[in-house]
């Protein structure tokens, strides 16, 4: 990819299902500076907010974007799956003024971030070491489920998976993980994994755990769930963190076993810092590793919890490297 005019700054963005959050790329440097958050519910579609937060930062006009989105990316034109955005990329290019705009899939560019985590923002939790130059793979829960991967190449470079595996179907290990997966199913026609693992699978799993107890689902955010179940004080918000830790497990093994991620799984996004404690990572590795005759396979595949604040911002900037003098 071009880089514009060798003095002026890059423009990036990692836009979400709730958050767009925008960063500038200097000159001679790979690192996001003058990170800024917008909600996307403020804002008609990308390019105005990409305007307002242009018009905040100040400073040289950028000329070149590129920007990682919780979408498939197939096309010019992007119909955002988990928010009201829709628009093409071409008319957008030309709004802004830039010579070129790319967008790829927001956990590719997480993906890309691995590799330049700083120790500290990682949390190594089950598992042994990881084996080098091996697949890595890579999900979290936001808004969706996103997951991607790094596969390595001869070259010593890493190439990410641009998929949507949030979207596989749901596989259900317990009796009472089939009643629930059938209740979902029965509402919404698919249970993906996205369906229990993400901010509006909280909200479904919970919604279908109260109807299977035959009990009124109270009106909650993910935030209220999760302070629910911490006040031991409501069965079923605590059964929906249990339920939504296992189908995170059994997605996360699935994955490990697909790519053969010997080089570790690394767990993203935006839910699991949130809920702290309420994370069991104990029965989150006991299910991971819970794969029959693949348990020792899997018992030595290392699992991280990913603590960066802004990880698909790391990747977009390292992926375009510092620009020359």
């Amino acid at each position: 990819m071009s880089t514009g005019q060798p003095d002026s700054p890059r423009l990036i963005a990692d836009i979400g299902g709730t958050n767009a959050r925008f960063a500038l790329v200097r000159a001679d440097r790979d690192v996001p500076t003058d990170e800024m958050t917008l909600r996307g519910a403020d804002y008609p579609d990308f390019g105005a907010a990409a305007e307002a937060y242009l018009e905040r930062v100040g400073g040289p006009r950028p000329v070149l974007g590129f920007c990682a989105i919780a979408n498939p990316v197939t096309g010019d034109r992007l119909r955002m799956t988990n928010h009201a955005w829709a628009f093409s990329i071409e008319q957008t290019r030309r709004r802004l003024g830039f010579e070129h705009l790319r967008f790829i899939n927001d956990f590719a560019a997480q993906a890309l971030a691995i590799p330049h985590l700083p120790e500290g923002d990682k949390v190594k939790m089950g598992g042994g070491e990881p084996m080098a130059r091996r697949p890595i793979g890579v999900l979290g829960p936001g808004t969706g489920l996103g997951v991607s991967g790094l596969i390595p190449t001869p070259a010593g470079e890493w190439v990410p998976i641009e998929g949507e595996g949030g979207h596989v179907t749901y596989s259900p290990v317990t009796p009472r993980e089939m009643e629930i997966a059938t209740a979902l199913r029965e509402r919404h026609g698919h249970c993906s994994a996205e369906r229990l693992v993400s901010g509006v699978g909280l909200k479904a799993t919970y919604a279908a755990i109260c109807s299977l107890d035959g009990v009124t689902a109270r009106n909650i955010e993910p935030d209220g769930i999760s302070a629910g179940a911490a006040s031991g004080e409501d069965a079923q918000c605590a059964e929906t963190i249990h339920v939504f830790t296992m189908a995170l497990a059994t997605t996360a093994a699935n994955l490990a076993v697909t790519l053969g991620a010997l080089g570790g799984i690394f767990l993203c996004g935006g839910i699991l810092p949130r809920l702290g404690a309420q994370f069991d990572e104990p029965a989150f590795r006991e299910r991971f590793e819970n794969k029959g005759r693949f348990r020792e396979y899997l018992s030595a595949v290392p699992t991280y919890l990913v603590h960066a604040k802004s990880p698909a911002l790391l990747g977009l900037a390292k992926t375009l490297g510092p620009v020359a003098g």
